[in-house]
């Protein structure tokens, strides 16, 4: 369990319309003033508490500062043993998923990305759009089943039928790179590319490179020395298959115009949804994947891995980012000074006064 300094009571607050007066908390950043209404918030720990739909923080907005008080670490023992004792299920009540449960859910989704990727890869699907925030293990499934479609290929010393392409692409760059991969078979994976989505040319050769017809044909209609240098036509058919891999949240796009292309690209595959939003999930994502062998490189014992993903979650609100990056980053400082990683976390990987 992370260790605050102070706990609070709200005497008089609410958080999304739910009367919070009397409830104490822990508190994770002070008081702080709305800066366009009267009154403030306060950003407080429900890590232990039900209630908040899976929430580890909340801001509960408060009139004043005068509307929180201070309390002992012993006050909010018993208040949230007291909330516990109250939220226990009577007999009838749904029961709550368990973190094994919870785990399975987790794991059945990334299986599922795993078996598409696949898909992808035999043809037996034309593509797919995988979203979900960074350090999740997006990419690390994709490249792993394309890596197992092309173990032939690695043994005979042929060059392999994917490619996976990381970083800014210009549409010339996209259209080479299609034309590359555009045998039947072959996969083109774009990791963290969004600047292909902002480039209405760009979008447009995707877009046709994942056309539902029989025929995909991808046209570059303007002069190219690069195309004329290089000898490739202007024109070609694509049978590939693409994976396009981001951290965008269709959803969540404001852009109207660009809510319509991702919309295109959408109704012309397959989407993937992979969105871990509380700060449970997470946690438990990365409990799942140290538990398959995540740090089994680093030589570490397994009570020196539970000690590390424990050292995370107790920290959790301190670190940068809460990923599987992260459980790397940690492990590597681990390997540099076992007996010391924790202090050199503290100075690397937690943000300046958490």
């Amino acid at each position: 369990m992370a260790k605050y300094k102070k706990y609070i009571r709200i005497e008089k607050g609410d958080y999304r319309n739910n009367n919070m007066s009397g409830r104490v908390f822990p508190i994770i950043k002070d008081y702080q003033d709305h800066s366009n209404k009267p009154g403030g918030f306060v950003t407080v720990d429900t890590s232990q508490l039900a209630g908040f739909d899976g929430a580890d923080k909340i801001r509960v907005t408060v009139p004043t500062l005068s509307s929180i008080a201070i309390v002992t670490e012993g006050e909010w023992i018993a208040h949230r043993d007291k909330m516990k004792l109250s939220e226990t299920p009577k007999a009838g009540d749904a029961v709550a998923e368990t973190d094994e449960q919870a785990i399975d859910r987790i794991a059945g989704r990334f299986a599922i990305l795993d078996e598409m990727a696949e898909a992808v890869a035999t043809n037996k699907v034309r593509a797919m759009i995988v979203s979900g925030p960074p350090g999740i293990g997006k990419s690390y499934g994709v490249e792993q089943a394309l890596e197992k479609q092309n173990m032939f290929q690695d043994i005979a010393g042929d060059k392999r039928k994917f490619e996976v392409v990381k970083g800014a692409m210009s549409a010339i760059g996209l259209f080479k790179k299609l034309y590359e991969y555009s045998g039947r078979g072959c996969v083109v994976c774009f990791d963290d590319c969004d600047a292909i989505l902002y480039d209405d040319l760009a979008l447009n050769l995707l877009k046709a490179a994942l056309d539902t017809g029989k025929k995909r044909t991808l046209h570059w209609n303007t002069e190219s020395r690069t195309l004329i240098a290089e000898g490739m036509p202007n024109h070609f058919e694509f049978h590939g298959g693409v994976i396009f891999i981001t951290n965008i949240k269709f959803d969540n796009v404001k852009s109207k115009k660009l809510q319509d292309h991702l919309q295109a690209l959408q109704s012309r595959c397959h989407y993937l949804d992979l969105t871990i939003d509380s700060m449970r999930d997470r946690m438990l994502r990365i409990k799942q994947i140290v538990g398959a062998g995540m740090l089994d490189k680093y030589s570490m014992s397994d009570d020196e891995k539970q000690s590390l993903v424990q050292f995370i979650y107790d920290n959790k609100h301190r670190l940068r980012e809460i990923s599987l990056r992260m459980v790397l980053k940690i492990a590597d400082l681990w390997k540099m000074s076992p007996d010391r990683y924790q202090m050199l976390a503290q100075q690397t990987c937690m943000r300046p006064g958490s």
